[in-house]
């Protein structure tokens, strides 16, 4: 009779293979199609994934199924530095994710952004200008702008100061409060008459060129930061989850290695001593 965990393992695996076989072909539809910088940055690593789920998932599902002690220990090795990795990046996101928050605005009711409030390991990899060139470019995809872009006519002065925008809304379709633009909509300012009395860079930078808006400015870069703590928050808290599910299959396969090197070592039509 074929052992338990011989059976989960196989199951289990063949499920993986059979998840990898969408991702991979989304990478390559990816790679043909794809025509934005944005399709660029993502294909190889998806491409990447696919395959190592497809090939981890193989050696599992053959090592298991067809008792190969060597396939089955290649997989429970792969799973052990699979786990290692998992856990030392969710130990990594805690930490970098730690500083860094938005700060209120007096009578507004979203928050603004500056880019020294987090880590420095975040800002050297926004500010270096070939990340920050492939992530603007994913972001004007995005057209995280466009909903305010769409009520350029429509909403009076009190009403946008009124609304709970996005940290990317917020950071990168709108000059900082600081630099004392006159609002003319929501993602049209004009110049203080007065000349700026901040020193912050971003009061330059500002276009009212709808293609440019503020994705150069310092302010965009860390409204994308505020995005990614949260969401790296989440990637935490459903990493601990994986690891737990992933410590548990690889329990199963290292009992069903310890089945393989028995039954290899003494094959059932032999008879049991």
């Amino acid at each position: 009779m074929f052992r338990l965990s011989n059976k989960l393992v196989g199951v289990l695996n063949l499920l993986t293979f059979l998840l990898s076989i969408p991702i991979l072909a989304g990478g390559v539809w990816l790679s043909h199609h794809g025509t934005s910088d944005c399709d660029k940055f993502l294909q190889g690593p998806v491409i990447a994934i696919g395959v190592f789920l497809m090939a981890v998932s193989l050696a599992g599902l053959v090592g298991a199924c067809c008792r190969n002690s060597l396939l089955l220990w290649v997989y429970l090795c792969v799973m052990f530095l699979l786990i290692l990795v998992l856990f030392c990046f969710t130990i990594f996101a805690f930490v970098v994710t730690n500083k860094g928050a938005g700060e209120a605005v007096s009578g507004r009711g979203y928050k603004e952004y500056r880019l020294g409030d987090y880590s420095n390991w975040l800002q050297k990899r926004v500010d270096s200008g070939r990340n920050w060139d492939r992530i603007r470019s994913c972001l004007m995809d995005s057209k995280v702008c466009d909903s305010l872009q769409a009520d350029n006519t429509n909403k009076t002065y009190d009403q946008f100061f009124r609304d709970s925008l996005s940290p990317l809304q917020s950071g990168c379709c709108k000059p900082p409060s600081e630099c004392g633009f006159v609002y003319q909509s929501s993602t049209m300012w004009n110049k203080p008459a007065a000349g700026f009395t901040s020193n912050n860079t971003d009061c330059t930078t500002w276009t009212n060129d709808q293609s440019v808006l503020c994705y150069g400015c310092e302010s965009c870069k860390a409204g994308f930061l505020a995005n990614i703590k949260k969401d790296w928050k989440k990637v935490a808290v459903i990493n601990i989850i994986f690891l737990v599910f992933l410590v548990v299959v690889y329990s199963v396969g290292c009992c069903a290695f310890r089945n393989n090197r028995e039954d290899n070592a003494y094959p059932r039509w032999k008879g049991n001593p």
